[in-house]
């Protein structure tokens, strides 16, 4: 008796149907009678479908079984289809190319948005606006590079940032931005201060002291009173 390993078989087209179906469908393509033939290509489609009861209230149900029973055959079943038959090339086109882009821009921790910005203020011809716009992103740069040198740069830095990605086309307050403050919360750095850890080991030091100072003076006073009884 021959035996029949898996790994001898060939490849499933579709696996989760299992090799039961894919031979259904294989027998479906020797079938000389088209009448014939389209009966039982409906009974195929049935049985798949009670295989996954659960997506029946899906849309295009149907038509997505009738494109696997057409796939499981290798496209060669020649059946009446209530839908239209896929083909092969459609299946297995290759997806366009995108482009990745290469723009390069100078200041890496303020994202490429913030040169972006800066460059299409230059056509604002409100001035109110404009201040306005400038002072939100100054403020927003200013946590941006908080997060990346963890320490808050100097304004002079801010409005030098902003003339260079803006090409000196937008015209800076530079008075009010240099009285300017971030109103952004800042995150902790993670990093522990200085001497912060040497102050919470002396804390815990002086709190075992009282404890154990206390709990002596406890048993010093009870010794008494019972000599003295």
């Amino acid at each position: 008796m021959e035996k029949n390993y898996n790994y001898k078989r060939r490849k499933l087209f579709l696996p989760e149907y299992g090799r039961h179906i894919q031979e259904m469908i294989d027998s479906l393509t020797r079938i000389e009678d088209r009448r014939d033939r389209n009966r039982q290509a409906r009974a195929v489609i049935a049985v798949m479908g009670n295989l996954f009861p659960f997506l029946r209230d899906t849309a295009d149900y149907k038509h997505k079984l009738w494109d696997h029973l057409f796939i499981m055959s290798d496209f060669q079943l020649d059946v009446d289809s209530p839908y239209p038959r896929p083909s092969r090339q459609k299946l297995t086109a290759s997806p366009h190319r995108m482009p990745y882009p290469q723009s390069r821009f100078a200041h890496k921790h303020y994202g490429k948005y913030v040169e972006q910005t800066l460059r299409r203020l230059r056509e604002m011809k409100n001035p109110q606006l404009l201040n306005r716009t400038v002072s939100d992103l100054a403020r927003y740069m200013r946590t941006k590079s908080y997060e990346y040198n963890q320490e808050h740069p100097n304004n002079e830095v801010i409005i030098k940032d902003i003339k260079e990605m803006s090409g000196g086309g937008v015209k800076i307050d530079e008075v009010a931005l240099n009285n300017l403050r971030s109103d952004y919360k800042q995150h902790f750095s993670a990093r522990p201060q200085k001497g912060g850890q040497q102050r919470q080991q002396q804390r815990n030091r002086n709190q075992h002291n009282n404890r154990s100072q206390q709990h002596g003076s406890f048993r010093k006073n009870g010794s008494r009173r019972n000599l003295q009884k």
